[in-house]
């Protein structure tokens, strides 16, 4: 069942069409009915109505404006135009607000009927398109990433087991056996701005990435499997490419695969105009060692300053295989972010111990631990000041994380004391959340009751104050205080009008401006709406002592 809201300032109208619609054959269910714009507006930000079918003509707020409304909060919603012929003007303003159907009074049952059986056509059809939709999304999501092209990009990032490797290989039907392996990473050539180069009128003035890698990769697959060398396959905006020599054939495998690498290069340049660099890392006895291989790759590229671009860099010619760089691995330092903001002691021991093992399974020198350090200090403090943690109040006026750390003599020293800092910022992380929620209640309520005699006052104009979102702010404020922000501003102006009735002598229009009203008339509609009385009865029963007062 679709939910209905009906809206219309005549009862007999209202009353009509709840008694003389078979609503439920139709499939749709009355969710309520109000008697003017506003109303309406403050029962569709609690019901959600699927159908809102509203008079034209209507006080505190019309018909045209509360289909404003609806077309910007609510643009799922069918809005229903109910209007006289001579309101043939507003009809047309309804149109040009995509308004859906609009009907002209008087009109037979049959007549509505039709119409509703057509809304409900058009609100099942959109549902359908929708879940196709989501349904194709999915499709494509999924059917990109072949399985066997992750399980080979983990190859690249992991240290796997040769039992793991094996029974992996034979599941996606993977020829993996051989004597030696390699890894090789192809990548666009990027200038001093940041931008991929490329020449004039090629492939790269399209400014899809995706597009060009997949191009790329199709020239270096047509190379890779002619010259029987591995698997190529796009991994982090680049072209991996994994390369087996599965007839132990040493030397003369290596020659092919640089010879098939130098012709990747030129063929890319020749027939997409884009220029590419290979980086290319050491070979590799074991396949579970193709991880380091591929690091090799990646550090051979970096090398593309010094030597040029638009070539093969093997990492054999720029430094001895024993000298390895240490590199930051962004996945350690990723979990050690995630347990600074919402993990648990042991996760934050366990991210502090990975991180700091990287160095320490290295014979590197003293000033690459620094620069390996000095960046994982970067991303603490980077979180900590995205959290709103300032270090000074922390740890004391001049606090330099990375300084004070390389004060310290050994890394087991340094582990231990980068893990005490970290663990007090975890926990002030944590503290800093825990009242986030309840400070911005308390300085929109404080906001409120302060301004709540402003007609404008809207959460809008609450959440500017805030710096925040509006939809954000609608869960965390009725979540804190089991009321809406309009539900709660009307509670407020209603007591403030209330209080004013009882301690002061002024008109009911004078106090409707006091609490927010531009319009007497309708601060009199939500007064009695409130109370059941009107204010003018609410004085006379203060005065008289009869009756029992709400509040």
């Amino acid at each position: 069942m679709y939910k209905v809201l009906l809206v219309d300032d005549e009862a007999d109208v209202r009353e009509g069409l709840l008694g003389e619609i078979d609503w439920q054959r139709h499939g749709f269910m009355i969710a309520g009915t109000a008697e003017n714009g506003q109303e309406a507006l403050e029962l569709c930000e609690r019901l959600a109505p699927d159908v809102v079918i509203t008079d034209i003509s209507m006080p505190f707020m019309n018909g045209l404006e509360l289909s404003h409304w609806l077309r910007q909060h609510q643009p799922l919603v069918k809005i229903v135009i109910l209007t006289g012929y001579d309101e043939f003007d507003y009809a047309r303003q309804a149109v040009r607000l995509s308004v859906d159907e609009y009907l002209l009074k008087p009109f037979s049952s049959d007549t509505f009927a039709e119409l509703l059986d057509k809304i409900r056509r058009r609100i099942e059809d959109e549902a359908a398109e929708r879940e196709d939709m989501q349904r194709l999304k999915e499709h494509y999501r999924t059917s990109l990433p072949l399985l066997g092209e992750g399980f080979l990009a983990s190859l690249l990032t992991r240290k796997l087991s040769r039992s793991v490797i094996e029974e992996k290989a034979q599941s996606y039907g993977l020829q993996l056996k051989g004597t030696g392996y390699a890894a090789a990473v192809l990548a666009l050539h990027q200038g001093e701005d940041g931008e991929y180069a490329a020449e004039p009128d090629s492939l790269r003035s399209s400014g899809d990435i995706e597009l060009m890698l997949q191009a790329m990769l199709n020239i270096a697959r047509e190379w890779w499997s002619a010259a029987q060398l591995g698997s190529a396959f796009i991994h982090q905006e680049s072209v991996a490419l994994i390369g087996i020599d599965t007839d132990g054939e040493g030397s003369a495998w290596t020659r092919r695969m640089g010879e098939t690498l130098d012709n990747i290069v030129r063929s890319i340049r020749l027939y997409l105009k884009l220029s590419t660099t290979i980086g290319v890392g050491s070979v590799a006895a074991d396949l579970s060692h193709l991880k380091d291989s591929y690091s090799d790759a990646l550090l051979a590229l970096d090398y593309r300053l010094v030597v040029g671009t638009g070539k093969v860099i093997y990492i054999g010619d720029m430094e001895h295989r024993g000298a390895q760089k240490l590199r930051l691995d962004e996945l350690k330092v990723g979990a050690l972010v995630r347990s600074l903001k919402v993990g648990t002691p042991e996760e934050l021991r366990e991210a502090v111990a990975a991180v700091f093992a990287e160095p320490a399974g290295y014979a590197c020198a003293y000033g690459d631990i620094q620069v390996y350090l000095l960046e994982v200090c970067t991303a603490v403090w980077r979180t900590a000041q995205d959290a709103g943690i300032a270090l000074d109040e922390l740890f004391g006026q001049g606090f330099q994380l990375h300084m004070e750390l390389f004060r310290l003599a050994g890394l087991l020293e340094m582990e231990q004391w980068f893990h005490d800092v970290c663990l007090r910022i975890m926990q002030a992380i944590a503290s800093k959340r825990q009242y986030t929620y309840k400070d911005m209640v308390e300085k929109a309520i404080h906001y409120t009751k302060e301004n709540y005699g402003d007609p404008s006052l809207s959460i809008q104009q609450v959440c500017a104050m805030l710096h925040i979102s509006a939809g954000y702010f609608s869960g965390v404020f009725k979540k804190e205080t089991r009321m809406t922000f309009v539900q709660y501003l009307m509670h407020i102006r209603m007591e403030a009008a209330m209080a004013l009735l009882r301690e002061t002598e002024l008109k009911a229009f004078e106090i409707a401006e006091r609490v927010g009203f531009a319009d007497p008339n309708y601060f009199s509609f939500c007064f009695k709406k409130r109370l059941g009385i009107s204010p003018k009865e609410y004085r006379s029963r203060l005065e008289t002592g009869s009756g029992e007062l709400l509040s």
